[in-house]
């Protein structure tokens, strides 16, 4: 089963709906890691029928929580911006609190950076920026793959 990380919109609607059009008709579970809960409310409003899973980023006014463990298809997931526990420095908090809430999967925001390792038994994974990478590389999401043996995940351009 398929579900779509995106993060760090920052105003910009049309890459947050680009990404639901591109996924409508092959995912139901949509997790937004921050920055640009505004356009995030909008998608949510006009297509009800999925599942939405979000945390709250620096530049975000709205209330969510900065951090949540999710699960969906029996997986454990850690989400987070990132801006608290320093990840554009290190990791080390980030695989902490992913390991303390026996997540499987840590997901994070914040640099605008793509990112997708396995550190210390723990798959942590950045989408990058939907709209204003840092990387040198094209807007982006990414998406996991859930079943029964396992998770993995992957970058996609917009």
């Amino acid at each position: 089963m398929r579900v779509i990380v995106f993060s760090d919109t920052h105003g910009d609607f049309r890459a947050a709906d680009s990404i639901m059009v591109s996924n409508l008709n092959v995912c139901d579970h949509y997790i937004f890691l921050g920055d640009g809960l505004q356009e995030f409310d909008i998608i949510k409003e006009k297509y009800p029928d999925k599942h939405y899973y979000c945390v709250a980023g620096n530049c975000d006014k709205a209330e969510a929580p900065e951090e949540a463990v999710i699960e969906i298809y029996g997986t454990k997931i850690y989400l987070t911006h990132g801006h608290l526990l320093g990840v554009k420095e290190s990791l080390d908090r980030l695989i902490k609190n992913a390991k303390s809430a026996g997540a499987e999967i840590a997901l994070f925001g914040h640099t605008h950076c793509r990112f997708n390792e396995t550190i210390n038994g723990i798959h942590v994974m950045n989408p990058g920026s939907a709209s204003q990478p840092e990387d040198e590389l094209p807007p982006s999401y990414a998406f996991i793959e859930l079943s029964l043996y396992g998770s993995g995940c992957a970058h996609v351009d917009l």
